[in-house]
């Protein structure tokens, strides 16, 4: 009973993909057992797909029509938080994506599960090879982190109040207010004593070579009241060291605002960075 209802979805999901794009990257023994472990529910109305890659929690959210370039947004942490630009970005055809690895900060262990989860949207979905990486607050480190890994795989990056430097938070070591308790769990995740943390080249910020020779555009979206995250501590170097590579970044600021709320009320500056950058014109 179950097999059919697999088979079920993916007669429909392929109907999608070939109407939408005249190919069908789901007809493989790979892809139905892939799909043999998902779960389908609903996001705002959209269809989702939940499954586990290496025992994490993962989310595929798709639109009614998806362009044709297969394009995704990956989303780094607090999935569904501030939604307007994935939903506006869904009604253009994008797909959005999701891993779960809380609590590891983007450590190297983090980035090999993105890898993995990278794999299977590209190699068994059928999605773009380049996806918009998508990262807010301690999203920030796992979108970095995993970019300067895989530069060649990247289309841009939104990054919204994104912690760049471990050491500011949330270690505390600068002018924000830190966490006693998130500290440890990062120094745990990244395998590190707290002096080997302060010393190690293990953060956004020292990473960015790699993505200026790619030519991977950069958005930040910042209040500039950010006592959690402080923009001096994370954004601004990122933006002084980027440009002074060659790369591509802009950033937003909010003034008077705190960590709080994220994003932008109005998403359209956000979606037309991504849809420049992806040359999605559906």
């Amino acid at each position: 009973m179950r097999r059919a209802i697999v088979l079920g979805w993916l007669f429909i999901f392929s109907l999608f993909l070939v109407g939408c794009n005249g190919s069908n990257p789901v007809t493989n023994d790979r892809a139905l057992s892939f799909f043999e472990a998902c779960k389908k529910t609903t996001w705002q109305g959209y269809d989702q797909y939940e499954f586990f890659v290496e025992s994490r929690t993962c989310k595929l959210v798709v639109p009614p029509k998806m362009a044709l370039a297969k394009p995704w947004i990956w989303r780094a942490r607090f999935f569904g938080h501030e939604p307007q630009t994935d939903l506006a970005l869904l009604d253009r055809g994008f797909c959005v994506a999701y891993m779960d690895v809380s609590d590891m900060f983007g450590s190297p262990d983090a980035v090999k599960y993105w890898n993995r989860f990278y794999s299977v949207m590209v190699n068994q979905v059928g999605l773009s090879k380049k996806p918009v990486l998508e990262g807010m607050s301690r999203g920030g480190l796992i979108i970095y982190n995993w970019a300067a890994m895989n530069p060649e795989k990247v289309s841009c990056i939104y990054a919204d109040a994104p912690v760049c430097d471990i050491k500011s938070w949330p270690g505390g070591k600068g002018a924000g207010r830190g966490g006693a308790d998130d500290w440890q769990k990062c120094l745990r995740a990244y395998k590190m004593t707290e002096e080997e943390a302060l010393k190690a080249k293990c953060n956004p910020i020292d990473k960015l070579q790699p993505l200026a020779k790619a030519n991977v555009p950069l958005l930040h979206v910042v209040g500039d009241a950010d006592d959690i995250v402080p923009v001096k501590e994370n954004t601004a170097i990122i933006e002084q060291r980027y440009k002074k590579l060659g790369g591509t970044i802009k950033v937003i600021h909010k003034p008077g605002i705190g960590h709080h709320p994220h994003s932008l009320k109005d998403p359209e500056p956000i979606v037309n960075f991504i849809l420049k950058n992806t040359n999605i014109n559906h």
